[in-house]
């Protein structure tokens, strides 16, 4: 095909290079005998032309004839203002009246054409003859024979033809050299075979339950599956944009991009947990899988809620074994008055805390979240405590991402303050209007300042793995939560002047809904 087309195109060429070639040969014939003409008639001629008649032997058919052998002119002849011929390479044909009509150059105009005469053929060029003053006394024409410049196109086309069969030569190698290097590229597979590798390679992508991103090497998105485009939250216009500007700056946009290195890495996109692994390819682009482990961590973090209210029940379960103990020992001892003191400050102490969550934290979810905290947190030696000025009314607007927010805070703050000489945690929540303002503070080691960022990166701690999965993305949800609902999370030092824990804040603006819409909607549930 390559070959074919080079052919035709130095076919082309070559024709489109002789069409206008005859005619600017005739054009220069033409100028040429023109030339000549305006030479031959000089002044020297005109004298001689008044001055004799027309003869073979006479000065005016003399000097036509040298003029002629000396410029290759196939004829010169010089006409007086009849018409009739001094000269002529035919001496029969001098005083003849000549054969083409001569007005134009005897009314002073310069005439070029291609002509038939008694010569046959010709180029020609006819000027006026003027006398010293000016007056037209005859006129002047000049013949090329027009066989001459034919065999001078037909001589330049050997020469046309040898380079055109040079550049056809050339373009028969490049397009042999191209062909190979296609057939290298493309492993010697036949349009239909890569036609059926395309199609299948289409059905396989979009048909995978795995993201999969391709990306070229200046970083532009070269393709995405359907699950790729699910997971990242993109549409099928970030084909050919760059990664940076279709996925906006962070972590994931890094993992992709090959700035994070590793295997499984973790990343949060939204409200998914993705397992990003990413392998280069040698046009210096890549190819990302991506895994949705959403599912997955919400089971490990149901399976850690699940192992934390164990926990708290083997704590209240061991702590009430030791109180039972207790008043069976004062019963056997006949302790009759200190066993009832003790069963009362016991259930006090219970009730205590139990009320003092649930009146200052009135969704149910949440105290009841707290409350199990509590007894978690006296097991381990922790002194769990609820700010004076805590108060939440019952109308979040997602208490179950709420939960999820303190549970993470507060299980940090209980692995930090647990090793501290003097373990305890601190718990305040603010609501004004329908924002809510959550301190969780702690008395472990604290934050140092060049983690106070890194900490909320997804993937990022300083634990060992659990068994069901990874760690590092506790922080990283709250961040994601915070954010989602237009609102912000940061750390700082809980106690500056002690110099040690660390205190998190989440501002979440539109966390609770209108009080007005919960009182209409309140007496509507009453009315029915």
């Amino acid at each position: 095909m390559q070959l074919a087309i080079a052919t035709g195109v130095t076919v082309l060429a070559t024709g489109l290079f002789l069409a206008p070639l005859s005619s600017q040969l005739d054009d220069q014939a033409m100028r040429r005998a023109l030339a000549i003409a305006e030479t031959t008639a000089s002044p020297q001629v005109a004298e001689d032309l008044l001055g004799s008649e027309p003869s073979e032997n006479g000065p005016v058919q003399t000097e036509a004839e040298r003029i002629r052998r000396n410029t290759g002119a196939e004829y010169v002849v010089i006409m007086d203002r009849r018409g009739v011929r001094w000269s002529h390479t035919d001496p029969e044909q001098i005083g003849e009246v000549v054969s083409t009509d001569p007005s134009q150059p005897l009314a002073g105009r310069h005439v070029m054409g291609i002509d038939s005469g008694t010569l046959g053929r010709s180029a020609r060029g006819k000027v006026p003859l003027r006398d010293d003053d000016g007056r037209i006394i005859g006129a002047v024409s000049v013949g090329i024979e027009y066989d001459s410049v034919r065999e001078r196109l037909l001589g330049a086309i050997p020469g046309l033809l040898a380079y055109a069969g040079g550049a056809l030569a050339v373009g028969a190698l490049a397009a042999y050299m191209i062909s190979r290097r296609l057939q290298r590229k493309t492993h010697d597979l036949a349009f239909s075979d890569i036609s059926a590798l395309l199609a299948e390679r289409e059905a396989m992508l979009h048909g995978i339950r795995e993201g999969v991103v391709a990306l070229d090497g200046a970083g532009r998105i070269r393709l995405m599956n359907d699950e790729a485009q699910r997971l990242l939250g993109l549409g099928p216009e970030a084909a050919g944009r760059l990664l940076e500007d279709a996925l906006g700056p962070g972590r994931t946009a890094d993992v992709l991009a090959g700035r994070v290195t590793g295997e499984d890495l973790v990343t949060v996109r939204g409200h998914r947990v993705l397992i990003a692994n990413r392998m280069p390819t040698d046009d210096g682009g890549a190819v990302a899988t991506l895994r949705d482990r959403t599912e997955l961590e919400q089971l490990g973090r149901e399976l850690d809620s699940t192992r934390g209210l164990i926990d708290a029940l083997r704590a209240q379960d061991h702590e009430h074994a030791n109180r039972m103990h207790t008043l069976l020992g004062l019963l056997e001892l006949e302790m009759h008055e200190e066993a009832v003191e003790f069963v009362t400050e016991a259930v006090g102490v219970h009730r205590a805390t139990a009320e003092q969550v649930t009146e200052r934290i009135r969704d149910p979810l949440l105290a009841s979240l707290l409350v199990g905290k509590a007894t978690v947190a006296a097991e381990r030696g922790v002194s769990l405590r609820i700010a004076s000025g805590t108060l939440l009314p019952d109308r979040l607007v997602d208490p179950r991402g709420l939960v999820t927010v303190v549970g993470n805070l507060v299980d940090n703050a209980l692995d930090a303050a647990a090793a501290s000489e003097d373990p305890r945690i601190e718990i305040e929540v603010l609501a004004e209007d329908r924002t809510v303002v959550l301190r969780v503070s702690d008395s472990g080691p604290g934050v140092p300042a060049e983690q106070q960022e890194l900490i909320f990166t997804e993937g990022w701690s300083t634990k060992e793995p659990p068994a069901h999965g990874r760690r590092g993305l506790g922080l990283a949800l709250v961040r994601r939560f915070a954010e989602r609902q237009g609102g912000s999370v940061r750390v700082a030092e809980a106690c500056p002047t002690a110099g040690g824990g660390a205190e998190f804040t989440v501002v979440l603006p539109e966390a609770l809904a209108d009080a007005d819409l919960e009182a209409g909607l309140t007496t509507t549930g009453d009315m029915r």
